[in-house]
């Protein structure tokens, strides 16, 4: 009997082994105090510091004032432990969304610093991990810092289902939005979702109103909707001219408007990333780099 209990014992310790082995890797741990900026790595799971963000100053982003005081007025309450709104920024491309999250952060970080107060993460998840976003948020749910997600070009196609996890995330499911985490995202349509992809729920649902409001739905999770639209020719220049300056870009005004004008319609477009665009193009052609002026 001891022999037949011996090799029970074996072959269940070699059972273990193998679940061991095919079991998925624990998270690694979160390592907060390496950087102010991480991106969201769902396999293993981690964070992966970032030690310099790709940012644009504050002082460049043009036309888009009352957005940027409201996105930093939510981003600062919620450093500071007081009630926010989760943010959708949308609208138009090339206008500076991702870049104004970018530059909120910054600038919050900014303000706390001068304090002597302790500084709001950022991480930014892609768009195809979406899904993992209820394991970022447990991984980080009893963590003391308090963190801004940020989801860049977040929309969701015909047949992508990872919506109702990120519904569930912020406000419906049993854990809710972790205290200490607030999302933001950019998008280039209003509800996330495609019109085409509500026009079908409508025609095919058994209770169609049903069906299309639990995808509109989506965007009602984010209290603050900040839009972005095409900028005007005004604006578009006010941008050249701020770029040029920060930069030291000595052209005659004259010059400097005309050919900026130029390339905008070379484009067929005007907004903050075709600004930028000209701005490259002009100090390749006069020699210098793009390093901001004494």
């Amino acid at each position: 009997m001891s022999g037949e209990q011996d090799e029970l014992t074996k072959l269940l310790g070699r059972i273990a082994d193998s679940l061991e082995r095919i079991a998925p890797p624990a998270p690694a741990p979160v390592d907060i105090a390496a950087a102010d900026a991480f991106i969201w790595r769902p396999s293993p799971p981690g964070l992966q510091p970032v030690p310099a963000v790709n940012r644009v100053d504050m002082v460049l982003l043009k036309g888009i004032d009352r957005a940027r005081d409201l996105l930093i007025e939510n981003t600062e309450r919620f450093a500071r432990g007081l009630p926010a709104n989760n943010a959708l920024l949308w609208g138009a491309r090339g206008m500076g969304k991702s870049s104004l999250i970018k530059a909120s952060h910054a600038t919050v970080n900014q303000t706390l610093k001068a304090e002597g107060a302790g500084p709001l993460k950022l991480i930014e998840i892609h768009r195809e991990d979406i899904e993992t976003l209820p394991v970022l948020m447990g991984l980080i749910r009893a963590v003391p810092d308090r963190f801004l997600i940020f989801c860049d070009d977040l929309s969701f196609d015909f047949d992508d289902t990872s919506y109702k996890s990120l519904k569930a995330v912020l406000e419906g499911g049993i854990e809710g939005r972790p205290d200490n985490t607030l999302f933001y995202a950019t998008s280039n349509r209003r509800h996330l979702l495609p019109r085409d992809m509500m026009e079908n729920e409508r025609s095919t649902a058994i209770n169609p109103s049903e069906a299309v409001e639990e995808k509109v739905s989506l965007s009602d999770r984010f209290g603050l909707w900040l839009g972005f639209h095409k900028c005007s020719q005004d604006d578009y220049l006010d941008m050249i001219r701020g770029y040029a300056g920060h930069f030291g870009l000595e052209v005659a005004p004259e010059a400097l408007e005309r050919d900026a004008l130029e390339w905008a319609t070379t484009r067929g477009s005007r907004s903050g990333r075709v600004a930028w665009q000209f701005i490259q193009d002009l100090a390749g052609r006069l020699g210098l780099p793009l390093k901001p002026a004494r």
